[in-house]
């Protein structure tokens, strides 16, 4: 990292606390890691909501019950339908009934939540999450000169 800036926070004694045993438990080393993972997610996560044309990096997964009729089929046609965002598809038996995938995805952000929202609508899947995010080089902002346009 380069241009370390240093400045004081005011913030209430509980509210520490509870930030340090949080802290903590997720392993971070001092507070200043977590503040600027803090900081990180909640700039992408802004991001994320205001360009539909942004291009995200993404994973789905999915767990469903792959007895239920024509599933498997309507996951793969799917699949194939956006198979430009696909990069990778990971399978797995989890139980007699159960399938767990995951998909990692890159591409237009509205197009990755279309299918997100097409194959978690599908009847026989039981569960699933989108999470996406951007390239670390758009999180840092290590490639651009302090514009507002990026992170």
């Amino acid at each position: 990292m380069s241009n370390l800036i240093r400045f004081g926070v005011s913030i209430e004694e509980n509210l520490l606390t509870r930030f340090d045993d949080l802290i903590n438990d997720r392993g971070y080393k001092n507070r200043s890691e977590a503040l600027r993972d803090l900081i990180r997610d909640t700039l992408v996560q802004t991001q994320l909501g205001k360009n539909d044309d942004t291009e995200v990096l993404g994973s789905l997964t999915l767990v469903y019950d792959h007895h239920t009729r024509d599933l498997t089929e309507r996951l793969t046609n799917l699949q194939h339908d956006y198979h430009d965002l696909i990069v990778s598809v990971m399978h797995a038996h989890i139980s007699h009934d159960d399938c767990m995938e995951m998909l990692m995805l890159r591409g237009k952000a509205s197009r990755i939540r279309l299918l997100a929202d097409s194959l978690l609508s599908l009847k026989g899947v039981k569960h699933g999450k989108l999470f996406t995010t951007f390239p670390a080089k758009e999180i840092t902002g290590k490639n651009h000169h302090h514009d507002n346009k990026h992170l």
